[in-house]
This record gives C-alpha cells, sequence and structure tokens, in this order.
C-alpha cells in the first residue's frame, strides 16, 4: 500500500519535512492504470507501507477514491464510536488524526492501554521496536514483514491514534500482510 502526506520532498528527492497536509492516505498500490514517476518535484511524495496497520498508526485513512469501500467503513464506524450525528466528511476525519498524530516535544503522541482490550492491527512499543497485535500477541514490524509471534505485557505503549483504535476496537479490520498470521 502507499500513502500521501503532501510534498515532502526538495528538487533533489530528499526528505524535508514529515508532512504538508491534513490530509494523510493510505492507498492502492494500483488504481485504474494510473502510473506515475516517482519523487517528482513539486508533486506529492509517494510513501510505501508494509500494509494497512501501518499507515492507520501512522496516523492516515482509507483514501475515498481509490479505497471508497474501505473509507466509508471506516467512517461509519468512526461516526458510531464517536457519537456523531451524522458522517463526517473526510475533512473532518483528517482535523481530529492531524491532533492525535501531532508531536509533542518532538516525540510521538503514546499512551498505556492494557494489551488484553487491544484490537487486531493496533501498533504497540515493545523493546525492539514497533509490533503489531494479531490474534493476542505481538509481532515485530520490519520493511520485508512481520517477525515471530511474542506474548505481550499487561500494559503495553499504544502508537495507533486514538480516534482509530476507537474504529478498530468497533470491527474496522484493516488489510495485514500476510507475515502477519
Amino acid at each position: 500500500m502507499y500513502g500521501n502526506r503532501g510534498v515532502l520532498h526538495d528538487a533533489d528527492g530528499r526528505i524535508v519535512r514529515r508532512g504538508q497536509v491534513r490530509r494523510w492516505l493510505v492507498c492502492e498500490l494500483s488504481f485504474r492504470g494510473r502510473r506515475r514517476p516517482l519523487l517528482r518535484p513539486g508533486r506529492y511524495t509517494e510513501l510505501f507501507f508494509l500494509d494497512e496497520a501501518v499507515a492507520l498508526a501512522a496516523g492516515h485513512r482509507p483514501c475515498a477514491e481509490c479505497r471508497y469501500a474501505a473509507y466509508r467503513e471506516f467512517r461509519r464506524i468512526w461516526t458510531a464510536e464517536l457519537g456523531l450525528v451524522s458522517p463526517p466528511r473526510a475533512e473532518g476525519i483528517d482535523d481530529v488524526l492531524h491532533v492525535e498524530r501531532a508531536l509533542e516535544s518532538g516525540q510521538r503522541r503514546t499512551r498505556e492501554e492494557p494489551a488484553a482490550t487491544l484490537p487486531d492491527g493496533t501498533f504497540v512499543r515493545l523493546p525492539g521496536g514497533p509490533h503489531v497485535v494479531v490474534a493476542g500477541v505481538a509481532r515485530p514490524w520490519s520493511h520485508e514483514g512481520y517477525g515471530s509471534a511474542r506474548p505481550l505485557q499487561d500494559v503495553v505503549t499504544v502508537l495507533t491514534p486514538p480516534s482509530t483504535l476507537a474504529v478498530l476496537r468497533a470491527g474496522y479490520r484493516p488489510r495485514l500482510h500476510p507475515t502477519a498470521m
């Protein structure tokens, strides 16, 4: 999967910022035969993710164009879990996620949660780095895939944004890389 956070690179292709826009998307690698050169000056920077769980943990949401069904399901659950009267526009979701993924003193915001309450697709920080929770165990993330299952501690540091975690808890199932199973 890949994502979009705006133009993050300079004319030489060096990454110079963390994000440019509030709309952080997770997209399909292939959609309607579209092709584009990577790192075009002045065009959005393509970010590649192992799977949807990684992108959600980073603060992205499903794209409303290439992942319309996933976006609709995510928004439907978001609406119910956050107690909204009507479904928000994409910008409303983006505004909440923008606040939740903001850095504090240069560090990512995290919180402690009981491991037993975490649904599949939640990212947590354990010794050795980020791990995804699947079937009550943690699997360490790497660029190549997830590693062997490890037991979870009673309380863990959660990396997935709070509103996205609420959506996961309410039944949204992110697409996971085969090595997560």
